[in-house]
C-alpha cells in the first residue's frame, strides 16, 4: 500500500501538473501587471489594519486570516521541507522554491481575491468561502465537479498526520532517547494520542478559537526561529554567499539531485513550495474567505504576503542554516533530522531545545488550521449539520501520522496537494478578468481617496 501511495505521488507531480502551477501562476504574474511588486506596500498598510471594517461580514479580521494562513503555511514545510528538498533533490531545489514563491504570491492574490468576491452559503446558511464556492458561484453548478473533486482530496491531504510524524521524532530525539525513555511504537502512540487530545481543545472552540491561538502563536514562533537561526548564521557568516552562489548553481545543474536531472530539481522545488507555501493548493482562500473585508482585491494583497514570508523568508533562512553548516552533505534524508542537525553544530547545546520548541508551535498551530480546512471540505460535501464530525476523524488520524513512516506520509499529503491544485488553477485562471478588473478599480478609489 505504501509503494502504491508513493507511486501516484511521483506520477501525479509530473509537468502537467508543475506547467500548471508554475506556468499558470507565471501567467497570472504577468496578466496581474507584476502586482507582488507593485501592490506591495499598500498590502502591508492594508495588513496594519488601515482600512479594517467592524462592522463587515465574516468572522475574523483580514490580519487574523492572514495569521490562520501563515500558522498553517509557516510551520514543518519549513523545517522540514526544505531539508527534504536539499536532501532528496539538492541545494538547487531552494532556488526553485524561490521561483514558485514569487508565482505563488501572484497565484494567492487571485485565488483569495476570488474567495470575496465569490462567497457561498453552506446548508446552515453561513457566508463561506473557498475554491468550492468560487467555482459554483463564478464558474456555474456545470462545474461544480470540479469543486467536489477538490474537498473530496482536501478532506485527506489536509490531515495533520506529517506534522504529527514530524513532531513525534523530535520529542523522541531531544527529550526522551537521552534519559532512555523512547520505546519504540508506544512512544510514539502516546506522543500520538497527547498531540490529539492538545490540538481538540483548540479545534473544537471553531475558527475563532483557531484564529485567536494562531495569531499569538505565530509571531512568537517566528521570532523564536528567527533568533535561532540568525545565530547560526552569525557564527558561519563567511559561509552565507558561497551558499547562496552555490544554490544558484546547482539550480541549472542537478548535480546532486536524483541522477542530476534538472528537470528533477525543479519539480522537488515545486513539490516542497506547494507544501510549504500552499500557493495554487487552494487552502488559504478557505480562510481568507472568512475574512470580514468585503473587498475582494484587499483580502487578495493580504493573502499574497503569505508566500513571502513562508517561503522567501523562513525557507531561505532554514536553507543557510543546513547549508552553512554542511549537514547537507551528512546523507541524512530525513527533514527534520537534518535541520536538528545543523542546529546541534550551530548553537552546541542548546540549539536541538530552541529548534524543539520550534517545531512544536510550528506543528501544533499547523494543526489548528488545516482542521479548519478539512472542516470546510468537509462542511461543503455533507453539509453543516455534519460538519463537526470531521474534527473526530481528523483527530484520530493525528495518532496514525505519528506511528506512520515519514515517506508515505509525505508521499500521501503530496498526491492529495496535486489533485486540489487542479480545480484551484483551473478556476484562478478562468476568472482572473474578473480579478482584473476589479483590481483597476480598486487601485482607481484608492487614488482618488488619497
Amino acid at each position: 500500500m505504501g509503494e502504491l501511495i508513493i507511486d501516484f505521488s511521483n506520477w501525479i507531480w509530473g509537468w502537467p501538473l508543475l506547467v500548471l502551477l508554475l506556468g499558470g501562476g507565471t501567467g497570472l504574474f504577468f496578466y496581474s501587471g507584476l502586482i507582488p511588486f507593485r501592490g506591495f506596500i499598500h498590502a502591508m498598510k492594508v495588513v496594519g489594519g488601515k482600512y479594517d471594517d467592524p462592522n463587515a461580514s465574516g468572522d475574523i479580521t483580514s490580519f487574523q486570516a492572514l495569521t490562520s494562513a501563515i500558522a498553517a503555511t509557516v510551520g514543518l514545510g519549513n523545517i522540514s521541507g526544505v531539508a527534504l528538498a536539499i536532501g532528496m533533490g539538492g541545494p538547487g531545489a531552494i532556488f526553485w522554491m524561490w521561483v514558485s514563491a514569487f508565482v505563488g504570491m501572484a497565484t494567492k492574490f487571485f485565488t483569495c481575491s476570488l474567495a470575496i468576491m465569490y462567497r457561498g452559503k453552506d446548508s446552515s446558511g453561513h457566508i463561506q468561502g473557498g475554491p468550492m464556492y468560487v467555482i459554483e458561484e463564478g464558474m456555474g453548478v456545470k462545474f461544480r465537479f470540479l469543486s467536489i473533486i477538490f474537498c473530496s482530496a482536501g478532506i485527506m491531504g489536509l490531515l495533520a498526520i506529517f506534522q504529527a510524524n514530524q513532531l513525534t521524532d523530535v520529542v523522541r530525539i531531544v527529550l526522551l532517547k537521552p534519559i532512555g525513555l523512547d520505546y519504540g511504537a508506544p512512544t510514539r502512540w502516546a506522543l500520538g494520542i497527547t498531540m490529539m487530545l492538545m490540538v481538540a481543545v483548540v479545534i473544537l472552540g471553531g475558527i475563532k478559537r483557531i484564529a485567536l491561538v494562531a495569531s499569538r502563536l505565530v509571531p512568537f514562533m517566528v521570532s523564536l526561529y528567527f533568533i535561532s537561526v540568525l545565530i547560526i548564521l552569525f557564527k558561519n557568516s563567511t559561509e552565507i554567499l558561497p551558499s547562496l552562489s552555490f544554490i544558484i548553481e546547482d539550480a541549472f545543474t542537478g548535480q546532486a539531485a536524483m541522477g542530476g536531472a534538472v528537470g528533477s530539481v525543479i519539480i522537488m522545488g515545486a513539490r516542497r513550495a506547494a507544501f510549504s507555501n500552499e500557493a495554487g493548493i487552494g487552502t488559504a482562500p478557505m480562510v481568507h474567505g472568512a475574512s470580514k473585508n468585503e473587498e475582494p482585491i484587499r483580502e487578495g494583497l493580504i493573502a499574497m504576503l503569505g508566500p513571502f514570508v513562508d517561503t522567501i523568508i523562513v525557507c531561505t533562512l532554514t536553507a543557510l542554516t543546513i547549508m552553512v553548516t554542511g549537514v547537507w552533505q551528512s546523507g541524512e534524508k530525513d527533514g527534520v533530522l537534518m535541520t536538528l542537525s545543523a542546529f546541534e553544530i550551530g548553537i552546541p547545546g542548546l540549539g536541538k531545545y530552541f529548534l524543539m520548541a520550534a517545531v512544536m508551535v510550528f506543528a501544533l498551530s499547523t494543526m489548528f488550521t488545516y482542521s479548519y480546512y478539512g472542516h470546510k471540505c468537509f462542511n461543503y460535501l455533507f453539509g453543516a449539520d455534519k460538519a463537526d464530525y470531521y474534527n473526530y476523524f481528523y483527530l484520530i488520524t493525528i495518532v496514525a501520522g505519528a506511528v506512520a513512516s515519514l515517506t508515505v506520509v509525505m508521499s500521501f499529503v503530496d498526491g492529495m496537494y496535486a489533485i486540489m491544485a487542479f480545480p484551484t488553477m483551473i478556476s484562478a485562471i478562468y476568472l482572473a478578468p474578473k480579478v482584473k478588473a476589479a483590481t483597476k478599480d480598486y487601485f482607481e478609489r484608492m487614488k482618488n481617496m488619497e
